[in-house]
């Protein structure tokens, strides 16, 4: 047995006890497994080698902090319940389109933040009563949102797992939002289509509009979404002048979440601020540890080890093999599974087009919010909604999770074909 595997043996043993033994915090359990790589691999405890990849992912944080704040902002002032109710007041008479648009709506936190958890409970909580009212059972209410909040995290412009593959082979976030989009919004009317049309027959709005808050958007109207517009803007125009105009994605967040102090009601932003970070800290947590352990695997040789012996299984075992243990790894962290996993099944597939292939495992590895016994998505959508047994919600959304795998597997064999098409 070489070194290299009896290192990656003992990492893995240990974070999973720490996980689900000693009942650890994901972050925390990743560093005693990094320290347990270097220990067995006798190069002791390397200080240097841990801050370092403790501060690996520190543009991430900060793009995940800022848009933590600016999400929380535009929740308070109420953005995400107006955006909704004029969703409904504009498509109540075409059921499907109406889905679509609320399932983007729960998508709109997810993409944001890069959170499917913030995505449930922000756009989620405000879906959901609606999503109810217009027919939908419980279940498949809960399901919609745990599945749009996963599709959220792997949509742009702020996806996770991609930036987390993408920094294990030293390979820029750029160039992924038609992929990610490509990916995601076929599979967001499917599955929305798929779980809630059948429920939905003739919606009476006049009903409806009586048990929903339409308040902000009557007293405030267009002005609450000024922020969204705003942000939107200053992203394009970092596209379309990146040389003239470039203010990076943290400092457009903190100016969007600004400038929603003026266009709703009257919010606290400093405890706003404390609030979102607050929130946010076991992502950031895990972001940390995730960049110790990455650090760790490549310098005990980990990194090379797996993909060496991935590079001998059979084409058709290594989709097999990624389809099944990036969510199941995903259980305790999807952003850890695209670390540990998804960064080396990147280097399998060296010979494909390296962005649409990221995209398409980084897809697969937001699975893992869904998957027992953490299965954040889930057990959030549940509580949302009132569902005692989130098992429901993870029966529901199996059909919806093979189309991910077998749509995400398709996209890495004609990865080269479509990026052919898309640049």
């Amino acid at each position: 047995m070489s070194i290299e595997l009896i290192v990656f043996l003992g990492m893995i043993v240990v974070f999973t006890l720490s996980c689900f033994k000693l009942k650890l915090p994901v972050s925390i359990a990743m560093v005693l497994s990094a320290i347990t790589g270097t220990l067995i691999s006798g190069n002791g405890i390397p200080v240097r080698h841990l801050v370092e990849g403790t501060f690996g992912y520190l543009d991430t944080i900060l793009v995940i902090a800022t848009a933590m704040i600016f999400m929380k902002t535009i929740q308070e002032i109420g953005t995400l319940n107006a955006l909704s109710v004029s969703i409904l007041r504009k498509f109540h008479s075409s059921p499907s389109v109406l889905l679509i648009f609320l399932m983007i709506v729960s998508m709109f936190p997810g993409m944001i933040t890069g959170s499917s958890t913030a995505a449930v409970l922000t756009a989620g909580s405000i879906v959901a009563p609606i999503l109810m009212l217009i027919g939908i059972p419980m279940v498949e209410t809960a399901t919609i949102i745990a599945i749009g909040g996963i599709l959220g995290m792997i949509a742009p412009p702020v996806n996770v797992p991609a930036m987390i593959i993408g920094g294990g082979i030293d390979m820029p976030y750029v160039g992924f939002t038609i992929p990610l989009l490509l990916l995601t919004i076929p599979v967001a009317i499917f599955t929305v289509i798929y779980l809630g049309r059948k429920y939905v027959k003739e919606i009476n709005y006049s009903t409806i509009e009586t048990k929903i808050n339409v308040d902000e958007l009557n007293k405030y109207g267009v002005k609450l979404y000024i922020p969204i517009i705003l942000g939107v803007i200053l992203m394009l125009l970092g596209k379309v002048m990146p040389s003239v105009f470039n203010l990076g994605m943290p400092l457009i967040f903190l100016i969007s979440a600004i400038s929603a102090l003026f266009c709703g009601k009257k919010v606290n932003f400093l405890k706003v601020s404390k609030e979102a970070i607050k929130e946010t800290l076991p992502v950031l947590g895990i972001l940390m540890g995730v960049g110790m352990f990455i650090q760790v695997m490549t310098l005990t040789g980990v990194r090379g080890f797996i993909v060496v012996n991935s590079l001998s299984l059979p084409p058709a075992m290594i989709y097999l093999a990624m389809a099944i243990t990036i969510p199941l790894f995903g259980a305790v962290s999807s952003f850890g599974a695209a670390s540990v996993l998804g960064v080396p099944f990147l280097m399998v597939f060296l010979a494909q087009n390296q962005i649409v292939t990221a995209s398409a495992i980084s897809f697969i590895a937001g699975l893992g919010d869904l998957m027992p016994p953490t299965a954040l998505a889930g057990i959030f959508a549940a509580q949302v909604v009132g569902l005692k047994d989130y098992s429901l919600v993870l029966k529901k959304s199996v059909v919806p999770a093979i189309v991910i795998i077998i749509y995400s597997i398709t996209f890495i064999i004609f990865s080269k074909e479509i990026a052919s098409i898309i640049y």
